[in-house]
């Protein structure tokens, strides 16, 4: 049951915490697309918010099996930095590439920030779930 809840923070992360950043640096005119692109994604043509957002399920589960049993500031510290380098290093190491995408040092501070946020909710809704306390149980 934890790794269904750990799938739906990590989705629900997604939506919220890193696409909310990611209005937030839109607003402030630090990038150029808008949150939230409902563009399909090849090879099913989901929205690519929502491609996002399953891969934002997937790596909240990740999360949880390296750093879900963490107690005190070391859970949300652990949670704020794996989630900020996990995904951001795997981003621009290997999707950037695959994509045909360059990646700089804004992208690379970007991708941390917004990771770093996802992460962070990721710790808020296993706690908002009660998932937290059945860490020692799994």
């Amino acid at each position: 049951m934890v790794w269904i809840k750990a799938f739906f923070a990590g989705f629900i992360a997604t939506l919220v915490f890193h696409q909310g950043l990611f209005m937030v640096f839109y607003l402030a005119d630090m990038v150029p697309m808008a949150p939230f692109n409902l563009s399909p994604v090849p090879p099913l043509g989901v929205p690519s918010v929502l491609s996002l957002a399953f891969f934002g399920g997937l790596w909240g589960m990740l999360l949880w099996l390296l750093v879900g049993r963490l107690a005190g500031a070391k859970y949300w510290l652990g949670h704020v930095l794996v989630g900020a380098i996990g995904p951001t290093a795997v981003a621009m190491l290997v999707v950037f590439p695959l994509k045909g995408l360059e990646a700089s040092a804004q992208t690379w501070v970007g991708g941390l920030l917004l990771n770093g946020f996802w992460g962070l909710g990721v710790a808020v809704f296993m706690v908002v779930m009660d998932a937290r306390a059945q860490r020692t149980i799994d």
